[in-house]
């Protein structure tokens, strides 16, 4: 029999993963006799003290009928703006009557590796709470996972039909800033329409891509390292998908800051000596997201650079709907697609190898020692 959880902080970006531990941790209670009953609480930084004030009223207060409170926290960070609030529910904690539970879930970004509200974490830990993290499957991972649902829900799949559907849904995207709280339950919900495609038979590939859509995640990072290397099919593409999802003037936003990045580094590469020299002053720790801005410096003559730039203030104001400029969404749309076409498309000449590559090269070898 499985001991009942009674503290827990459960973070991740895999939605579907968050709700079925919550669900497990659920499920301990279950062989104890009368299950507690299931409290959710998103945090107000707005209402965080009145909040934990009912919080604590139902996590403290002895259990004399029944089941307790399974009471579930979520954007718990909006509870621990104020000191005094953080303070106040961590001490919580340690009046947690038996027979409830207390379980944090945060939502983190993609990557995370540590939980945001450290101090909360650790006060739960400590006093003997259960520490998950509950990371997205992304490639080969996500197909290994989409198997093993299939699995369990009764599903057959022919050979390829995982990577498939892990393809379709996005889990071959590389970009950091991939959106993919929601792929597992995605994933889980085609397995289930596919499943009453086939109910008796084996899910082909030609299955998966008959009757799942393509939903790429938008990717700003990706766009923009499209434009810096000059591919402006890929641009193209990407800014379809982006559109769907994000403000046209934050698309305007993302191309001008890399323009106005690929501009400062050809700039400074004509004195650094290295990478490093070139992304401190720009705010850039990462050495390898400056090596990537160096190569693709390397694909721009200054002229160029400036000409994009220039145009970039023609479309903000097509996108703005300026005197003079067409206001419907065609017009937008072809504003930024010619833009692309005549700035990013155009191959141009490589800009001059020699401080550039001479500061790559001096990254690398700093970095080698």
């Amino acid at each position: 029999m499985t001991d009942p959880v009674a503290l827990a902080y459960l973070f991740g970006d895999d939605d579907l993963a968050l709700d079925r531990a919550v669900g497990r941790i659920a499920e301990t209670w279950s062989a104890t006799g009368e299950k507690p009953d299931r409290w959710d609480l998103r945090g107000n930084r707005n209402l965080a003290t009145s909040q934990i004030a009912e919080l604590g009223l139902r996590i403290a207060s002895p259990v004399l009928f029944g089941g307790g409170t399974l009471a579930v926290v979520s954007n718990a960070g909006s509870l621990t703006v104020k000191t005094e609030d953080r303070d106040t529910l961590i001490g919580l904690i340690a009046v947690l009557a038996p027979g409830n539970a207390l379980v944090i879930v945060e939502q983190s970004a993609t990557g995370a590796k540590a939980p945001g509200q450290t101090k909360l974490a650790e006060a739960i830990t400590t006093a003997g709470g259960v520490l998950e993290r509950h990371e997205s499957p992304r490639e080969g991972a996500l197909a290994a996972w989409v198997e093993g649902e299939a699995r369990d829900s009764g599903v057959t799949l022919e050979a390829g039909a995982a990577k498939e559907l892990a393809k379709r849904i996005g889990g071959f995207v590389r970009e950091g800033d991939a959106d993919r709280r929601d792929q597992t339950r995605r994933a889980s919900s085609e397995l289930a329409k596919l499943a009453l495609y086939r109910p008796s038979g084996h899910v082909t590939v030609d299955d998966v891509a008959d009757l799942v859509a393509e939903a790429v995640p938008g990717s700003g990072w990706a766009l923009a390292d499209a434009v810096g290397e000059r591919n402006g099919p890929r641009a193209t593409e990407l800014l379809d998908i982006l559109a769907e999802t994000s403000p046209e003037l934050v698309i305007v936003a993302i191309l001008h800051r890399r323009v106005r990045e690929l501009i400062e580094v050809l700039d400074r590469s004509r004195s650094a000596r290295n990478a490093a020299e070139i992304g401190r002053p720009m705010g850039i720790q990462s050495a390898f997201r400056v090596e990537r801005l160096v190569e693709q410096a390397r694909r721009w003559q200054p002229a160029e650079l400036n000409a994009a730039l220039d145009a970039l203030l023609e479309v903000e104001a097509t996108v703005k709907g300026a005197p003079g400029r067409g206001a419907g969404d065609a017009q937008r749309r072809l504003a930024f697609t010619l833009w692309i076409a005549d700035h990013v498309g155009r191959t141009g000449q490589r800009a001059g190898q020699g401080p550039i590559r001479s500061a790559a090269r001096g990254e690398r070898a700093a970095t080698s020692h």
